[in-house]
């Protein structure tokens, strides 16, 4: 039982990290509460879906695909949508709101409301302690550890990521040593979309397809990044683990009340929020920008 919790803690925290982590860069950088976040997520499985089973197409370049076209998908509703409204948060709020209904209607239209799935990449499984593993389990917990570690290399050591902290740090004083704000924001948001697809395209052999599954990622995508602090990224990759592992241990040991998983992993946030109402990594007092 003690793997098995480790197991899915580590995955759903991962999972948990990499939403949040997407959502909190582009809120550092320009401010946005982009709520259609795991609507991109989910526009990739359903891209993914469609590339494996309806064109046949290995899943491996079905997932890439995905990514490039979700990306894509993601830059234009920003500079359509978001970008022209940028600077008013309340307005932004309700617009991606409302983007992410329009995306859910639209899958909801080409697929109906059939639950559906995609193959795994690799099958089979491997007996650690007497414990079953999939391989597919362990090769998403890799792909997701492999994509935080990219990331981390992308923010600490180039001169992007140079550029995103120091827009994030303070807008105007990157824009006063010469950097470009808008372009690094747009840059950002195909960052963060892209980090939805990808880990649409790492959770998909492992979930079932339906144009609501944006919905609960989404509660636990913001509890985690309330937890962490708002636009803290060390803040959401701590979150997503402890909200993943509090939810993990909510359904190997109570089975019957597994249905409280959520309940328990947000009521964790509101404990933490009480003794710290500024999260575990964020700023007491931010002066205003």
């Amino acid at each position: 039982m003690i793997l098995d919790i480790i197991i899915n803690g580590l995955i759903g925290g991962s999972i948990y990290a990499l939403l949040a982590i997407g959502f909190s860069l582009i809120y550092g950088i320009a401010r946005i509460v982009n709520l259609a976040h795991t609507a991109f997520y989910m526009v990739a499985s359903y891209c993914i879906f469609v590339g494996t089973s309806k064109l046949g197409i290995h899943p491996g370049w079905a997932m890439l695909a995905a990514v490039f076209l979700v990306t894509l998908l993601g830059l234009i509703s920003y500079k359509l949508f978001i970008d022209p409204i940028r600077e008013h948060e309340a307005a932004v709020l309700i617009a991606t709101i409302a983007l992410a209904i329009a995306l859910q209607e639209v899958m909801l239209l080409i697929f109906t409301g059939d639950y559906l799935s995609v193959p795994s990449l690799i099958d089979g499984y491997r007996t650690i302690f007497r414990v079953k593993v999939f391989n597919q389990q362990m090769l998403t917990f890799g792909a997701a550890l492999a994509i935080l570690a990219a990331l981390w290399l992308l923010l600490k050591k180039t001169r992007l990521g140079l550029a995103i902290r120091s827009t994030a740090e303070d807008r105007e004083v990157a824009n006063l040593m010469g950097m470009n704000e808008s372009r690094v924001a747009m840059i950002t948001m195909g960052i963060s979309v892209g980090l939805a697809a990808l880990t649409g395209a790492v959770i998909v052999p492992l979930t079932t397809l339906s144009p609501f599954m944006w919905m609960p990622p989404m509660i636990m995508m913001m509890a985690v990044v309330v937890l962490g602090g708002m636009g803290s990224i060390k803040g959401s990759f701590a979150g997503g683990y402890i909200l993943g592992f509090a939810e993990s241990l909510v359904v190997f040991l109570i089975p019957m009340g597994a249905f409280l998983k959520g309940s328990v992993a947000l009521s964790i946030m509101i404990l933490v929020l009480v003794i710290r109402p500024e999260g575990l990594f964020g700023i007491a007092f931010e002066e205003e920008r």
